[in-house]
């Protein structure tokens, strides 16, 4: 094992760094298990402490994690290695991607000019016209939106949130299934996952309240368009889940309302009515007025909002104004705000028509808002594998899960209606094939 892998070293430090060396070279895949710390110690012939060590600085930076008599195995997505879907094999159909249809997306309205030379970006680091703008958006569904702040994107957001709130080990309840991203962002930065299963109305209460005793320190939840499950907070479960939440006012809650305006379901924030301690309700725009805006904003509490804009500050501190400029350009356009509300429906009307024919064929399948359809499967390889054939190219649930059901998820955003039919008999055709394949 020591030398097919490369792992050498008579120190943690150079023990760590050898493993590091492989994983980041492809020599150790994710889920390969290292050998036990006794046997390893005894090949290089170094103290099992010294081994001990280095796992867990390993650990620690989310490229290996422990599975109890398991052992430790190369993380799902190690932090040195990136984890890209492959590549959509020509000639299929891209269902796979999460992406929104580019017809319903708006030509950027980048500014002609700002005013040249220095400008004092960190003292003013948003622009007070887009702050007021996002005052007005978040506040009318209920937001408090005392304090605001802007990032990168929702993920940049979120990574700054935890690790400035919480240490490496710290436990982080998240959707299962949820975002595969957050799930190996939650990975990476060295925090423990507890997953809290979802429905149509999104976290259940009762396994929310489990992932709080198991000592969960932070919440990230969708309250719609929940990815992959399609799942939308109705005011009953945003009540429940808030009850829960009294018990833990010192718990982060982290909501990530993604898509916005094209969920076409209603916002029931968590944070409405102010019962939260701690919290933050992130909303982005790329899912409606382009990929390439890496932006959000957030409406949080005063001690989140010191907490990551101080962090912000010393990073990249502080959103580009150009990119500030440009999303107010498209937030105020009345061309843009119409093709936004009427993505919105057909959207939902493409999601309802491949549940519908997915039903008259007796398939069962989720997607109460959003731009997803999460249909349980018994062998995911098998399902896709099966679609391939037909000319479809949709995504293996088990990016998306921790430890719910198999399932794969299926974009409908740019499946036009009359296409939905079609799909759905060769899904049927690929599941029977699997089942037979599978033995039931």
């Amino acid at each position: 094992m020591t030398e097919q892998y490369g792992i050498t070293g008579t120190t943690a430090k150079a023990l760590s760094a050898s493993v590091e060396r492989a994983v980041a070279d492809g020599a150790l895949a994710p889920g390969a298990a290292l050998p036990p710390v006794r046997r390893l110690a005894q090949d290089l012939g170094i103290s099992p402490g010294t081994v001990a060590t280095a796992y867990q600085e390993l650990r620690r930076r989310g490229i290996v994690v422990t599975r109890g008599r398991g052992g430790t195995v190369v993380a799902p997505a190690p932090a040195v290695a990136s984890r890209r879907p492959p590549p959509v094999p020509e000639g299929l159909r891209d269902l796979a991607g999460g992406l929104p249809d580019p017809a319903f997306l708006p030509d950027l309205l980048p500014p002609t000019r700002l005013s040249p030379g220095a400008r004092p970006h960190r003292t003013a680091p948003r622009l007070p016209r887009l702050e007021d703008a996002v005052r007005q958006w978040l506040g009318a569904d209920g937001v408090p939106v005392e304090h605001v702040t802007f990032a990168h994107g929702a993920l940049d957001l979120i990574g700054r949130l935890l690790s400035v709130e919480l240490r490496p080990g710290d436990a982080v309840a998240l959707e299962d299934p949820g975002y595969h991203h957050l799930l190996d962002l939650v990975t990476a930065l060295g925090l423990r996952t507890l997953a809290v299963e979802v429905d149509g109305e999104g976290m259940r209460p009762e396994s929310l309240q489990a992932a709080l005793k198991a000592g969960a320190r932070a919440i990230v939840c969708s309250p719609r368009a929940q990815n992959p499950y399609g799942g939308c907070l109705s005011s009953a479960r945003r009540d429940a889940l808030v009850a829960v939440l009294a018990g833990a006012p010192d718990v982060l809650v982290v909501e990530n309302d993604h898509a916005g305006a094209v969920s076409a379901a209603p916002l029931h924030s968590l944070t409405a009515g102010g019962h939260l301690g701690r919290w933050a309700h992130v909303a982005t725009v790329t899912k409606y007025l382009g990929t390439d805006l890496r932006w959000a904003a957030a409406a949080c509490d005063a001690t989140t909002l010191a907490r990551h804009d101080g962090r912000l500050l010393l990073t990249s501190g502080w959103v580009s104004h150009l990119l500030q400029e440009t999303v107010l350009a498209l937030m105020t356009d009345p061309a843009t705000r119409a093709l936004v509300e009427r993505a919105g429906p057909t959207y939902a009307a493409r999601r309802h028509a491949l549940l519908d024919a997915l039903a008259r064929h007796g398939i069962t399948a989720h997607g109460n808002s959003g731009m997803n359809v999460w249909v349980p499967v018994r062998d995911e390889s098998a399902v896709v594998n099966g679609l391939r054939t037909h000319g479809w190219w949709v995504a293996a649930g088990a990016r998306f899960r921790i430890g719910s059901s198999p399932g794969v998820r299926i974009t409908t955003a740019a499946l036009p209606e009359p296409e939905a039919p079609r799909l759905a008999r060769d899904f049927a055709a690929a599941l029977a094939e699997s089942q037979t394949t599978y033995g039931g």
